[in-house]
């Protein structure tokens, strides 16, 4: 009898959790991802602000064969097509490769609504490459400044556009950065120049959240010198500012962008259904609609009856229950539909604080919470020698009395530089 064999795209936190499950029932399995490595993207933002080194949140794809399972393989390709009625990928090589069954996790990219100018102006922080982007922009526009004449005259500011748990993350490192960290390593700035814009449509911070966590999220931002501009919303964005839809415009030296996501570009051209934010829409037991052998997992995927949340866990739940969607495909049983299970939520917004929330009702904040995020966060890490590094160098950031040092690399310059408007 021929062992099966699964395609899976994308070797994000669904792909990999499939792959794991049907690698133990002894599929065969092929991830195929444009990178050779995988990202853990909840700490991009401490790459972008230069608390942890790429390495630390990137692991190697190819050392996850291990000795349990020799029939998994990895392809660094980027997939093109799908021929579903050959069952072959098509990947940008023109390679073709045959699946049994095939799995998308191909994840989601920017969403940007249509806003004139930031897809030019601004960065995002969902690849590694975007967030050593975002580091260097922002460490080289304080270069930029602090070898002008009038250096200590000039302002830096930094926008951070969505209040969801990556922007309030980056807004409020920034902040605590620009408070202790920068004005140690730039005495030629005045640290009361250095500003930090968290711009957000809604009138809350962190919508999924419960009201007082959302209180406690903006109290924290403002006790640390966070200007949050809660109901404003982008109409605009310049090489040196920002406009708002009220008419009034802001200077701007930097833009992250972290408001919305979309499905990858690439994956609507391939003949599935495609439903909301560009995702691909699946029944219930995730098979995408209208196909016995495709399914589609994580981010890259949604339900047109009970969409999931675009997070980790989510991720990892529907990874998991599309490869047991297989493993009974093949023993001929029928499938089952997902169900997804709360573990809660969290996040952080700077040292010693942050916010969980438990389906239960529990949650809590501060310390305790601050805690709880670091563990969870280092437990979802792959590889020991990623957790031990990525230990170190948040115990230095957080826990040094000096704190002076950032990881730098090399220096970009931010748009209005580029343009020549500063």
């Amino acid at each position: 009898m021929t062992t099966p064999h699964v395609v899976i795209v994308g070797a994000g936190f669904a792909g990999l959790a499939a792959r794991s499950h049907l690698l133990a029932a002894g599929f065969d399995v092929t991830v195929i991802d444009p990178n050779p490595y995988n990202t853990f993207q909840p700490l991009l933002y401490q790459v972008a602000t230069g608390g942890l080194n790429p390495g630390d949140v990137t692991f190697p794809l190819r050392n996850l064969r291990g000795r349990r399972h020799k029939n998994g393989r990895f392809r660094k390709a980027r997939v093109v097509g799908i021929d579903a009625d050959a069952r072959e990928v098509i990947c940008d090589d023109q390679a073709r490769v045959a699946y049994d069954y095939l799995l998308l996790c191909c994840g989601v990219g920017a969403s940007f609504f249509g806003i004139p100018g930031v897809e030019e102006h601004s960065v995002t922080l969902y690849t590694r490459g975007e967030s050593l982007k975002a580091r260097d922009m922002l460490f080289g526009g304080l270069e930029h400044i602090a070898g002008q004449p009038d250096s200590r005259e000039r302002s830096f500011t930094t926008v951070v556009v969505g209040g969801g748990p990556t922007g309030v993350e980056m807004a409020g490192t920034l902040a605590e950065m620009k408070s202790v960290a920068l004005a140690k390593a730039f005495p030629e700035l005045d640290p009361g120049k250095i500003n930090v814009v968290l711009v957000e449509m809604a009138p809350q911070l962190l919508t999924p959240f419960h009201q007082k966590l959302q209180e406690y999220t903006l109290k924290q931002l403002q006790k640390r010198g966070v200007d949050v501009r809660l109901e404003t919303a982008i109409a605009k964005v310049e090489p040196d500012h920002v406009e708002f839809t009220s008419g009034e415009s802001l200077q701007a030296d930097v833009v992250i962008w972290a408001a919305g996501v979309s499905g990858r570009q690439v994956v609507k051209e391939w003949g599935l259904e495609i439903g909301r934010g560009g995702r691909v829409l699946v029944e219930e037991d995730l098979r995408a609609r209208g196909q016995g052998r495709i399914f589609a997992a994580g981010d890259a995927a949604i339900g047109a009856e009970n969409p999931l949340p675009q997070l980790a866990q989510p991720a990892m739940q529907m990874g998991k229950h599309a490869a047991r969607q297989m493993i009974n495909l093949e023993a001929g049983r029928p499938t089952t539909a997902m169900k997804y299970h709360d573990r809660g939520s969290m996040a952080t917004i700077g040292q010693l604080s942050a916010v969980v929330e438990f389906p239960f009702g529990a949650r809590f904040t501060g310390p305790p919470a601050w805690v709880l995020w670091i563990v969870i966060h280092l437990m979802y890490l792959l590889g020991g020698r990623n957790r031990i590094s990525t230990m170190l160098n948040l115990a230095a950031r957080y826990l040094s009395f000096r704190r002076t040092g950032a990881i730098v690399g090399d220096v970009l310059d931010t748009p209005a530089i580029r343009d020549g408007k500063s």
